[in-house]
């Protein structure tokens, strides 16, 4: 089975084709597959490092108002389109698949209208521009969240609900190895917080209310990542609060997490972010969570992802306007003191999570291909 995969822009649409891609190969031994993404985006490093061969298209996307760069844009996205008819003319797949981001577009309209088997792959439960546009020339949508899918309006018989796809070792880390690792220690509860790989600067100055609480506590333990450009940042705001977290001794701070699957096996509780697969980590996992959305996501999608875990009672969801140290000090302290909830809310979290949904997504495409 020879297979496209188009995904590119950010980690949230690379990582998930990435892990679709391995599934597919576990599912089907001689299968083929070739990445097409952006010439200068992140795909273009990612997915050669992860062994997979990649070719690169003209991409740009489109900005919310008409201008000058608006127009070069169609330019480009017309050249794209025709580069995507050169590539799969080429590869003659036997399906196309598209996990989001603008490179998408051109990628799965080619397909479409070379008559070949195309699906999307989506995320948020706000679908993306470019795939609401994509449903009503594909064969099927998988979606990561049910509430995805009246916003695709009448594409409703196309729609799967499989869940998002999350890497292997996610599943497989184990809260041992990762305490290790991590050099934290067994019988505390732990605190994980990250904001995404470039940081949060609004959720580090807001945990400094939350170290003057729980610096020193015997039964807590924190793991902070605070993004690379924030760590001397946040360094200073502990030293303007006087809090020394040395001292204090169950406050770990780091710049990044070069290993995210064992933070998350060692974590209890997390302060995050909500993009859409950190979110399904944090649920395979059964980690409850402060979900703090990142209030620039396009329509607003992180606000609407958190929600969804909040009216299931796995999160509890704090809006990026309203974030305080105080408010956020005072969620936390409620949940580290109140266990019985907070095992709630892990089973909570835990029932949403659908660990293999990269293995459905793969067996959904393998089934579309041979259907031609």
């Amino acid at each position: 089975m020879r297979i496209i995969i188009s995904g590119g822009g950010t980690g949230g649409h690379i990582y998930p084709a990435v892990t679709i891609a391995k599934a597919i190969q576990s599912l089907v031994k001689d299968s083929e597959i070739l990445f097409v993404g952006t010439e200068n985006g992140m795909e273009a490093d990612i997915v050669p490092k992860e062994g997979f061969r990649f070719e690169g298209i003209s991409g740009r996307g489109f900005e919310r108002r008409l201008s000058f760069d608006t127009v070069r844009t169609m330019f480009t996205t017309v050249k794209g389109l025709g580069q995507s008819f050169s590539v799969i003319r080429r590869f003659r797949p036997d399906i196309v698949i598209g996990t989001g981001g603008y490179v998408c577009g051109p990628v799965l309209l080619a397909a479409c209208l070379l008559g070949i088997p195309a699906m999307i792959q989506e995320q948020n439960v706000i679908p993306g521009v470019t795939n609401k546009i994509l449903a009503r020339f594909v064969k099927k949508v998988a979606v990561g969240y049910p509430e995805a899918a009246r916003h695709f309006g009448k594409q409703g018989d196309k729609i799967v609900v499989t869940g998002n796809p999350v890497r292997p070792d996610i599943l497989s880390a184990s809260r041992e190895e990762g305490l290790k690792e991590l050099g934290l220690v067994e019988d505390k509860l732990t605190l994980l917080v990250a904001g995404g790989s470039r940081g949060a600067r609004a959720i580090n100055k807001a945990m400094v209310e939350v170290y003057r609480l729980l610096a020193g506590r015997e039964d807590i333990q924190v793991l902070h990542a605070t993004g690379q450009n924030e760590y001397n940042n946040m360094v200073g705001y502990l030293e303007e609060a006087g809090i020394d977290i040395q001292k204090a001794g169950n406050i770990i701070i780091i710049p990044y997490l070069y290993n995210m699957p064992l933070a998350l096996a060692a974590a209890d509780l997390a302060v995050f972010r909500a993009g859409a697969i950190g979110l399904a980590e944090l649920t395979v996992r059964g980690i409850p969570a402060v979900l703090i959305p990142y209030p620039y996501a396009a329509a607003n999608h992180q606000e609407f992802n958190a929600k969804v875990l909040e009216s299931h009672g796995a999160a509890i969801v704090i809006s990026d306007a309203e974030l305080t140290g105080e408010k956020l000090a005072g969620v936390i302290d409620r949940m580290v003191n109140d266990r019985i909830k907070l095992k709630k809310m892990s089973e909570f979290s835990r029932k949403m999570g659908q660990p293999d949904a990269a293995q459905v997504i793969a067996r959904l495409a393998a089934k579309l291909a041979v259907s031609i």
